[in-house]
């Protein structure tokens, strides 16, 4: 049996490097951000497609798929960043705007090509937004049948405290998650990072140019040098504060300018991981903030996932955004093993 997916939105490949670890071949991604190119194609047997999704046309991503396929699965993630809780501060920006209606044109291609199998991943915020009650009608009126919930990627064997909104359609029938683990086996940043070589803020090590640090100012070195694990910039003597947390607008701002803990998940890894001032991304131990290669690693990908070409010239916050924006590839796993359990059942069945 030949099953065959193509993944839309697909950045540097985090979905389908977890989506191909199943078993469930990727055929193609598509993104409009070239830059994703190299990471997306060095780390996964599937080309990488330079489009946007707007602009395809009608038969196009039918054409990728072989002619022998069995199953034709699609997948995907829009881009989340107009439906975040962030976001909705900004609602009338043009950027937000010019992105609202990506799982739309998701939709569209859903009826274009009419796959066995659609999955999508957001977050959880979308479920209260008008745009995914059309996506859900729409998958009703094509005859799935469609499961989704908001996950917590600790339960799902990712380190950090990051929600997602996973939806799972089928023409067969209902696709169950897999079980989730208890509290107690939840992954921690130990585990997950603390075997990696030391590194000073703004250092790189010399083995592997993604574990690189950004460097730090006097003034966030004396800051990270007074915060503890878990702690919050309150732990400071009060020459070390901004001025805005010195007013009563800014107290509750907890987790900016901390240090994670080693023995729970860390906090969400957003695109400014690298800024120790921008979340909870301060080291557990070493004066510093958190490097490339330990934001990737806490996103759920392998040590050696490769995302620079040029190892010499490179901008970190290119890499960070592509780190932060990206599926976690062990979601895309349970993603896999879900449409992998349906289709075995289901062929055992017939």
């Amino acid at each position: 049996m030949e099953v065959n997916a193509i993944d839309l939105f697909c950045g540097v490949g985090g979905l389908t490097y977890g989506i191909q670890k199943t078993g469930i071949n990727v055929v193609a991604g598509f993104d409009f951000e070239e830059s994703c190119q190299f990471a997306y194609e060095k780390n996964n047997k599937a080309k990488f497609v330079h489009k946007n999704i707007k602009e395809l046309r009608d038969d196009e991503l039918l054409s990728y798929y072989p002619n022998n396929t069995d199953i034709k699965i699609l997948i995907g993630c829009a881009p989340c960043q107009p439906f975040s809780a962030y976001s909705h501060r900004y609602k009338d920006s043009e950027s937000r705007k010019e992105k609202m209606d990506l799982l739309d044109y998701f939709g569209k291609q859903v009826q274009l090509v009419k796959p066995d199998i659609v999955s999508m991943e957001n977050v959880p915020q979308l479920a209260k937004e008008d745009i995914f009650q059309r996506f859900l009608l729409l998958l009703d009126k094509e005859g799935y049948k469609v499961s989704w919930k908001i996950a917590f990627a600790p339960a799902y064997g990712i380190p950090q405290n990051r929600k997602r909104l996973l939806l799972l359609a089928s023409k067969f029938g209902v696709i169950d998650f897999p079980e989730e683990l208890s509290k107690e086996k939840y992954p921690t940043v130990r585990k997950a990072i603390s075997k990696l070589p030391k590194l000073k803020a703004g250092e790189t090590d010399p083995e592997d140019p993604l574990h690189r640090s950004r460097k730090l100012s006097v003034l966030n070195m004396e800051r990270i040098k007074s915060s503890k694990a878990g702690g919050t910039w309150r732990d400071w003597d009060e020459k070390l504060l901004p001025n805005c947390y010195k007013k009563k607008s800014g107290q509750s701002f907890g987790s900016v300018y901390g240090r994670l803990e080693w023995d729970k998940p860390s906090s969400t890894v957003t695109t400014q991981f690298p800024g120790y001032g921008n979340g909870r991304f301060g080291h557990p131990e070493q004066d510093r903030a958190l490097s490339l290669r330990e934001g990737a690693i806490l996103q759920s990908f392998p040590k050696n996932y490769q995302f620079i070409e040029d190892e010499n010239k490179y901008a970190m916050s290119k890499i960070a955004m592509q780190i932060g924006n990206a599926v976690p590839p062990k979601l895309g796993e349970i993603i896999g093993r879900s449409i992998v359990g349906h289709l075995k059942e289901k062929y055992a069945k017939l």
